[in-house]
C-alpha cells in the first residue's frame, strides 16, 4: 500500500516538470583557451621527402650475425643438467584429469598430486612394505620431508556404514 501512495506522490504532475526542465536553457560550455603553440602543417611531400642526415647515420649502422650452433652446444649441456634434475613419472591417472595429460616428468624432489594420493594411500594400507625411506627413494624426494608428509597428510577414507534393519519400519510398495 505504501508504494502505491510514495508511486502517486511521485507521478503527480510529472508531465509538467518534465516541461520545465526541457524548456530551460542549456548552461553554455566555457570558452576555450587560445593556445600559443603554433600550428605545424604537414604536408605528404615532407613525409615522402629523404632525410639525407638520418640517412647517412642509417647507412652507419652495422649488423653481424653469428652462427648459432656455438649457442646450441651450450644448450645441450643445459638440457642435460635439467634432464638430471628431473624424473619420469611414476603413476599419472588416466584420461585428461586436471589438463595435466601432456606431463611426462617432474622436477626431483616434487610430486604430482596422483603420486602423492598413491604414495600415501600405499603407505597407509601397507605400512612395513611401504616405508618412509622407500617412498623418499623412490620418488627422488628428501627424507625430513617425505617423514613429514606421511605424518601430518592422509588420503581421504570412506567408511560405510549400514543401516540398522533392526526394528525399523520401511514403507512396503503397494
Amino acid at each position: 500500500m505504501g508504494a502505491r501512495v510514495a508511486r502517486m506522490f511521485r507521478n503527480v504532475n510529472i508531465e509538467n516538470r518534465v516541461h520545465r526542465e526541457i524548456s530551460k536553457e542549456k548552461p553554455r560550455a566555457a570558452p576555450r583557451h587560445t593556445a600559443d603553440i603554433p600550428e605545424v602543417e604537414v604536408t605528404t611531400e615532407s613525409v615522402h621527402q629523404k632525410n639525407d642526415p638520418l640517412l647517412a647515420l642509417l647507412k652507419s649502422v652495422y649488423v653481424e650475425s653469428k652462427d648459432p650452433v656455438a649457442e646450441a652446444e651450450g644448450q645441450k649441456e643445459v638440457t642435460a643438467v635439467v634432464e638430471l634434475l628431473r624424473r619420469p613419472l611414476k603413476y599419472s591417472l588416466p584420461g585428461d584429469l586436471y589438463g595435466l595429460s601432456e606431463l611426462t616428468d617432474v622436477p626431483k624432489g616434487k610430486l604430482t598430486i596422483a603420486e602423492a594420493l598413491k604414495a600415501l594411500s600405499s603407505h597407509q594400507r601397507q605400512p612395513q612394505t611401504w616405508t618412509v625411506e622407500k617412498i623418499s627413494e623412490e620418488y627422488c624426494l628428501n627424507l625430513k620431508e617425505t617423514q613429514a608428509l606421511v605424518q601430518f597428510f592422509m588420503p581421504f577414507q570412506v567408511h560405510i556404514i549400514p543401516p540398522k534393519t533392526d526394528g525399523v519400519k520401511q514403507i512396503k510398495a503397494s
